[in-house]
């Protein structure tokens, strides 16, 4: 990996980003500090729904039967279930603020409303709970935890040293401003690692999940990359503008964010991973954009317009 262990992050717009990328050939390259750990956000959704559908590929797991109600493991993995999500409730992110310990899962469905969004597989809403309940099942069908799961089904294949699931507030301690934030918090669970293994897994993990489908969503998101916009199987899914198709996961928390997103229609077909300090998502997203776009493949980039 070009640039891997450099000690200069890039700047963009005054904020640290590390970015990594694999072209399909294998050739690969990086920017930044390819060193530096970094949380996964909901990127580890992707993983998720890659090790339930392995598990369902060797008979151990049906996407389609009942997961523990009314809803399919599929339409927990698609957001089509209709349970309702935590990001929307004031006092989570105020416990998050205030430092206090995760609540436990007995709080969190007492502070999520019992009342679905709708039927399942009748509309779409995002939701993390759904993910905990998938992860849940997924777990029950392997009988591990997902970080022990996604080792198995991804890490030890793949030589994926620094991935790993997060687990204590130490695991972020030299993640810059995350003050001591307990990952326990990401109730579906939060993987972490560097930005080049981060890279090599979705250009494995998108081609294996979206032959499963892609539920349309729409039109763009206003001041990001995506142009339409749809949901797979723990895949974000659409296009960007006439860079093509774009296909993999956004993730954000209180002190960085990330994008990890494979463009097939590029002119060099690549897989691009972006992490970021701050909550805006579409620093990264664009940066993965400008990547994809310029096709570098052995020179370190300048991220954005920069400074030292």
């Amino acid at each position: 990996m070009e640039g891997l262990g450099g000690s200069r992050p890039s700047i963009y717009f005054g904020v640290r980003v590390d970015a990594a990328w694999v072209f399909e050939d294998g050739e690969t390259g990086g920017a930044g500090d390819l060193g530096a750990l970094w949380p996964w956000w909901s990127f580890s959704k992707t993983i998720i729904a890659g090790c339930a559908l392995r598990l369902a590929r060797g008979g151990r797991l049906d996407l389609d039967a009942e997961a523990g109600g009314p809803w399919s493991l599929r339409q927990l993995l698609q957001h089509r279930a209709g349970v309702p999500c935590y990001g929307r409730l004031p006092q989570y992110h105020a416990a998050v603020a205030r430092g206090e310990v995760p609540w436990s899962r007995a709080r969190l469905m007492a502070e999520v409303s019992d009342t679905a969004d709708f039927s399942p597989g009748t509309g779409w809403a995002y939701s993390n709970v759904g993910y905990m309940l998938a992860r849940e099942r997924v777990e029950a069908a392997a009988g591990c935890g997902i970080g022990t799961l996604a080792a198995r089904c991804f890490g030890e294949p793949l030589g994926l040293e620094t991935m790993r699931l997060a687990t204590e507030p130490e695991d972020f301690a030299d993640v810059p401003g995350a003050e001591g934030y307990h990952p326990g918090w990401v109730y579906h669970g939060c993987f972490m690692g560097a930005p080049a293994e981060a890279a090599r897994l979705v250009a494995v993990l998108v081609p294996e999940l979206i032959g499963e489908g892609v539920h349309p969503l729409g039109g763009g998101i206003e001041g990001r990359p995506w142009t339409e916009t749809g949901y797979g199987l723990g895949l974000m899914a659409g296009r960007a503008g006439a860079l093509g198709r774009a296909t993999g996961h956004a993730g954000v928390g209180p002190f960085s964010c990330c994008t990890v997103t494979r463009f097939p229609d590029a002119p060099r077909p690549v897989s691009v991973a972006v992490f970021a300090a701050g909550s805006d998502e579409a620093v990264p997203e664009w940066e993965a954009v400008r990547i994809a776009q310029n096709s570098p493949s052995t020179s370190p980039i300048t991220v954005g317009p920069s400074t030292e």
